[in-house]
């Protein structure tokens, strides 16, 4: 994968992928009866797998920046110009 970052739109379509497949899957078990239900199971866990993984991921990197910062700036070094605020 390469070290670009994606245009806006493809962002916003990542990020909205996995609610949508979700919600694909759960209109099909609507609308379907019997057995056609079964091909929407494997889209419904894979969706819902990848929902809680990026919400756990979200929750770590927000924990270790709170650490972080509650830590201040690091011990024995000047600020490089750039870092931290303005003096």
């Amino acid at each position: 994968m390469s070290g670009r970052r994606p245009s806006r739109f493809r962002a916003a379509l990542l990020a909205l992928s996995s609610p949508l497949l979700i919600l694909l899957a759960l209109l099909v078990l609507c609308t379907r009866q019997g057995a056609d239900k079964l091909p929407a199971v494997p889209a419904l866990v894979i969706g819902s797998g990848l929902l809680t993984t990026s919400w756990i991921r979200r929750r770590r990197r927000r924990a270790e920046l709170l650490r972080a910062l509650r830590q201040g700036p690091p011990a024995g070094g000047e600020l490089r110009q750039g870092e931290g605020s303005p003096p």
